[in-house]
């Protein structure tokens, strides 16, 4: 199963290098169910190699001039604040047992993967309809943005909103954040893709920095699965100039879909302890 596991993390970058986003929702799973890592512990460890990751792919965004810092900046500090305090002060506190319905007993594993699955069929659905679909679609081929006039209250509520999920379940939240960007902050699509690349990359790396002294992290398998994933961003991003990227997330939605509701099955029916 390590041996698929390690094909998977591969298949994580590939995904993110070919449709731009929507890999990294696979990352928890891989970790939960091929290489038998407690799902909490995978979030934990989802959110470095996220992190990484994003990090990675936002080096030539920025290179392209597709990064707005200053947004990143003040959409960033927001969301990096909620992971970080989410991972140091409020997943240590959740109770495994946190309550019994008609004989199963939800842990804290067993909510952490409700709330993942829940999270995976969202994002599908974003995938599936189109990323934003109903916004800047007049400017979505523009690289420069509009006038910007920042709506701070929303903008703080939204990446509080977007850092307590991060935090709790690990994934990059991209398919939030991007609509966010285009809407909140006048970003053309392809600034907000690159911007969100930034914004996730920050606050996935200094959350996981909240789990340092609450978790054990077995570093050489971590930096191992993250490397595959890096390296398979640079297979996906040389083969995506010839696949069509919108029918290829659209069917990688379905696929997350499937996934989505095969683990909130599971989890109701057969429980991972």
């Amino acid at each position: 199963m390590e041996i698929i596991g390690y094909l998977a993390s591969l298949l994580i970058g590939i995904s993110l290098g070919l449709i731009g986003g929507g890999g990294s929702i696979l990352t928890v799973p891989v970790l939960v169910y091929l290489f038998g890592i407690n799902p909490v512990l995978a979030t934990a460890y989802s959110l470095f190699i996220v992190g990484a990751s994003s990090l990675v792919g936002a080096f030539p965004k920025y290179q392209q001039g597709l990064v707005n810092l200053r947004t990143a900046i003040i959409f960033g500090i927001p969301s990096i604040i909620s992971v970080y305090a989410t991972r140091k002060y409020i997943v240590p506190l959740i109770p495994s047992e946190i309550l019994e319905l008609g004989g199963l007993v939800v842990t804290k594993s067993i909510l952490m993967m409700v709330l993942f699955a829940i999270l995976m069929v969202a994002a599908s659905i974003s995938m599936i309809r189109g990323n934003c679909e109903n916004c800047g679609k007049e400017n979505a081929e523009e690289t420069e943005p509009k006038e910007q006039s920042f709506n701070y209250p929303i903008i703080i509520l939204e990446g509080l909103v977007v850092g307590l999920l991060t935090g709790l379940v690990g994934a990059g939240g991209g398919f939030l954040i991007i609509p966010a960007l285009v809407v909140l902050s006048k970003l053309p699509m392809k600034q907000a893709v690159g911007t969100s690349l930034l914004i996730i990359a920050m606050k996935s790396l200094i959350g996981f920095t909240g789990d340092l002294g609450h978790q054990v992290i077995d570093w050489p398998l971590l930096l191992t699965i993250t490397g595959l994933a890096i390296a398979g961003i640079f297979v996906g991003d040389k083969f995506s100039k010839n696949v069509d990227s919108d029918k290829l997330k659209r069917g990688f939605g379905w696929f997350v879909l499937v996934m989505g509701v095969y683990i909130l099955i599971q989890q109701l029916a057969f429980p991972l302890k």
